[in-house]
């Protein structure tokens, strides 16, 4: 996320709750998409991890951003007296950075893939000249392979600070999550709140389906952990209040009331009054809107503590005013252009979201609970309902082709969008990037992951 919001306008009950999130519903003509990636970087010279200020007080992370600020135009973000960001104030993306100094482009909403393309490309064009400089590199991996937790650097964000100190209350991973992943998350608009129901059931149920197919982080402090995403089977031991499958969006009666019961009932982290936040980790938002606030009597909600609050609750697919798919690890680069366009041309065409609801409407809720826990390890050669991800995901992929083919959005050679879908047809027919990984780290790179600090990089 790249800034938190702030608005002060008063909140006097939940029905105002229900109603932020419904106005995110639009017609279809005006749905976008909006991809967001992280990466990890580090020192070429010495495979290190990059600190915010370098030792030397030059080429830490705060000097990338503030080079990328120079190139781009972008507003500063501050947290303090710290440069943490950057934003395009004329409407498109941001730049912010995750807890280890992760780097992540927050992309603007556009209309097609072929815009995410130009987007993504656009971004490391700005990032490579600074890169040389530096002498820094991005992993395009979905974990840092090989420093260990009090290796990796910490960033100087306040809620990163609440949340390090919250995370060990309520998992065994919630570290790592914060320090060590990279993942690459699309999000998408609804037309109304049965639109949003159809596409958020489809979207969790094929979660699995994407960690599969994206698995590409299998090694954790310098050796292979057993895994083709750890990152995922990191999540499944982050903060469960949080986090998961949420089986309550499959019952009867679900909606933007539901779900905002749901989130009601989701411990708080921070509280941000001006530019200062307030660590009221573990109290309830329910007392926040009461007026009874024990953590700082005499406060009351306001609509940015919802706002975000919203955005502290990290499900596999999360509502706001619109749908982010969370399930999978970070790639190459065709692998950020990828999902968002999986899930296009499933969610945005009426064919193709009716064809992905057969597929996944008879899985129960311990079918998709177990399918989310087979598949850090097993990846494509998970099953479920007696049927195997692999075959699945042929059925998947091409509904999601006919989707991006209905659409017809052409770039300057007449190719359509779907692409940007190949990478996931040859993952389909052969092996994810996880096992390509793998079978190198047992051959050719001879035990060792510093060769990934080579090849695996943008």
């Amino acid at each position: 996320m790249a800034r938190d919001v702030s608005d002060s306008t008063p909140i006097t009950g939940r029905a105002e709750l229900v109603e932020w999130l419904a106005a995110g519903c639009k017609p279809a003509s005006l749905h976008k998409i909006g991809t967001e990636h992280e990466k990890v970087p580090f020192y070429r010279a010495n495979l290190g991890p990059v600190p915010y200020i370098s030792p030397d007080g030059s080429g830490g992370i705060r000097h990338i951003l503030l080079g990328l600020r120079d190139r781009l135009g972008w507003e500063p973000i501050l947290d303090g007296e710290h440069i943490i960001g950057l934003a395009d104030e004329t409407g498109g993306g941001a730049i912010s950075l995750e807890p280890g100094g992760q780097f992540e482009l927050s992309g603007a909403p556009v209309t097609t893939i072929h815009e995410t393309h130009a987007e993504l490309e656009h971004h490391f064009e700005a990032l490579r000249p600074l890169m040389t400089e530096l002498g820094i590199g991005f992993l395009s991996l979905g974990m840092s392979p090989k420093w260990t937790l009090n290796e990796t650097p910490r960033m100087p964000k306040s809620r990163y600070a609440i949340m390090e100190r919250y995370m060990p209350k309520v998992g065994t991973r919630g570290l790592d999550m914060m320090f060590r992943t990279c993942t690459v998350q699309a999000n998408y608009d609804f037309s109304s709140e049965a639109d949003m129901v159809k596409k958020l059931r489809v979207s969790i149920a094929l979660q699995p389906l994407a960690t599969a197919l994206f698995a590409n982080s299998p090694f954790t402090d310098g050796k292979l952990n057993g895994r083709l995403s750890e990152r995922s089977e990191i999540w499944r031991a982050t903060d469960n209040d949080r986090a998961g499958m949420m089986p309550f969006v499959f019952e009867d009666g679900m909606g933007f009331e539901r779900y905002v019961d749901y989130a009601l009932g989701v411990p708080m982290y921070f509280v941000k009054r001006g530019e200062h936040y307030h660590d009221v980790a573990g109290a309830d938002f329910r007392d926040l809107l009461a007026g009874r606030f024990a953590p700082l009597p005499g406060e009351h909600a306001v609509m940015s503590d919802w706002a975000n609050h919203l955005s502290t609750i990290f499900p596999e697919v999360r509502l706001k005013r619109f749908l982010e798919m969370r399930g999978a690890d970070a790639g190459p680069m065709p692998m950020l252009a990828a999902l968002p366009a999986l899930f296009a041309g499933l969610l945005y065409s009426s064919t193709a979201l009716d064809g992905a609801w057969d597929l996944v409407k008879g899985w129960s809720d311990a079918q998709r609970e177990q399918l989310r826990a087979d598949v850090p390890v097993q990846g494509l050669r998970a099953e479920v309902a007696g049927r195997g991800l692999r075959d699945i995901g042929r059925e998947v992929l091409a509904l999601a082709r006919a989707g991006l083919a209905e659409r017809g959005h052409r770039d300057a050679q007449g190719r359509d969008e779907t692409i940007y879908l190949d990478v996931l047809d040859t993952i389909l027919a052969g092996q994810t990037e996880a096992e390509r990984l793998i079978a190198l780290f047992n051959g050719p790179w001879d035990g060792s992951v510093d060769p990934a600090f080579r090849e695996c990089i943008y």
